[in-house]
């Protein structure tokens, strides 16, 4: 494993009696800065490749959607319109793709969304992502694996989740993040 750089602490977020969180904040180990550049980029596809576990997931995007069609189509991602063009879905990016996704809209607002309901649509999720971005996960999360507010440039991934739980989302990160030099724990 490679020197240590960064600390990945997950830990229970309190967002209100309504909704279980869980958060992931990536900070420089001596700094306790946001890791941001390739390297935050490559901890955090890795992060977002293994949460899914089996589940079907995607990228929602809502803004600069000129910009990400262009990145798509320029690098031969796949993804999809919806809300009338007012929202792009891009399914399950791996490997190289989610890495260059991440690492060049690390400074937006983006979302994910794992679970069985996103193989079928969810229209009424993309309606309302393209009205009102991440807040439209709030009436949504349940129906879902997770759903999840990705703010990379600020070093934080929230998941809205009743089905994972912070040890199990350590459990499915740390083998996916053990070749990073990253430690990934919960905060002492």
């Amino acid at each position: 494993m490679a020197d240590l750089q960064y600390v990945l602490e997950v830990e229970p977020l309190d967002l209100g009696a309504d909704v279980k969180a869980v958060g992931l904040d990536l900070v420089e180990i001596e700094s306790r800065e946001p890791a941001h550049g390739a390297d935050a980029a490559r901890l955090w596809a890795a992060t977002l490749g293994a949460l899914p576990g089996t589940e079907p997931w995607a990228l929602d995007f809502f803004s600069h959607l000129d910009r990400v069609r262009e990145y798509c189509r320029i690098h031969d991602v796949p993804f999809e319109e919806k809300a009338a063009g007012h929202s792009l879905v891009i399914p399950a990016p791996s490997g190289d793709a989610l890495v260059g996704i991440v690492e060049r809209f690390a400074s937006e607002t983006f979302g994910v969304r794992a679970g069985a309901l996103l193989a079928a649509g969810d229209p009424a999720v993309e309606d309302e992502l393209a009205e009102r971005g991440v807040d439209a996960y709030h009436a949504a999360f349940r129906n879902y694996l997770f759903c999840a507010v990705c703010d990379f440039e600020n070093g934080f991934l929230t998941l809205l989740t009743e089905k994972l739980w912070t040890s199990e989302v350590l459990r499915r990160i740390k083998p996916a993040t053990a070749a990073l030099p990253v430690e990934v724990a919960r905060p002492q």
